[in-house]
């Protein structure tokens, strides 16, 4: 920690401002490609698909199905042509977890997938999730597998991605299992999407809102 930043956030307890949601965030990187991990089959019904240009209802909708519970809210606050440059940006890549029947046929998406490329040799695993029936039954190792996979594939020196204190509790384990290291920790301060609209009000009762 420089001087500069101790000076402004001295050691003890700091003050959030109201309506504001704060949270402790941790970057972790891989800089090279972790020992692969065996995985049993992907549960049958169930497949990993690539998201052409994807349409910003269904990204929105899944998005917030996925990160409601963590108070997600970052893409939800962006317009139409903020956020559909990022998606149809050629070195931004969506899969989805999807669900489907016996005939091939899409029956509902369950996870989000995120990499982006646009920093010059790196990737940033910049969204990452499943819903919360799809939680803690062993699909997110396959997801995270896919995109180790598919983030070594180009030419990176850096594949990264931060999560926070708001996040699924186990979160920040999952990463470090998978091959991320920590490297560095930050306070988050934003405004609290459940006081705007941009999030319902019921969203992630543990934590209270205050005004």
């Amino acid at each position: 920690m420089t001087d500069a930043t101790a000076s402004a956030l001295a050691d003890g307890y700091t003050d959030i401002p109201m309506g504001r949601i704060a949270a402790i965030a941790t970057t972790l990187e891989m800089r090279s490609p972790p020992a692969p991990r065996p995985l049993p089959p992907l549960q049958e019904g169930l497949q990993i698909r690539r998201i052409e240009r994807p349409d910003l209802d269904w990204y929105r909708r899944l998005f917030r199905r996925i990160g409601e519970p963590w108070l997600w809210h970052s893409r939800l606050r962006l317009s139409d042509s903020a956020l559909g440059a990022i998606l149809t940006d050629d070195d931004v890549m969506v899969w989805a977890l999807s669900a489907v029947d016996p005939g091939g046929e899409l029956v509902a998406d369950e996870g989000l997938l995120e990499l982006d490329f646009r920093q010059t040799r790196e990737c940033e695993l910049a969204f990452f999730g499943l819903t919360t029936p799809r939680t803690g039954a062993g699909f997110g190792r396959h997801l995270m597998g896919h995109a180790i996979g598919e983030a070594w594939r180009r030419p990176i020196e850096r594949f990264w991605v931060h999560t926070c204190t708001l996040d699924h509790p186990t979160a920040l384990g999952f990463y470090i299992r998978s091959g991320f290291l920590p490297v560095k920790r930050q306070l988050e301060i934003a405004m609290d999407p459940r006081l705007d609209g941009t999030l319902s009000r019921d969203a992630a009762p543990e934590i209270p809102i205050l005004r």
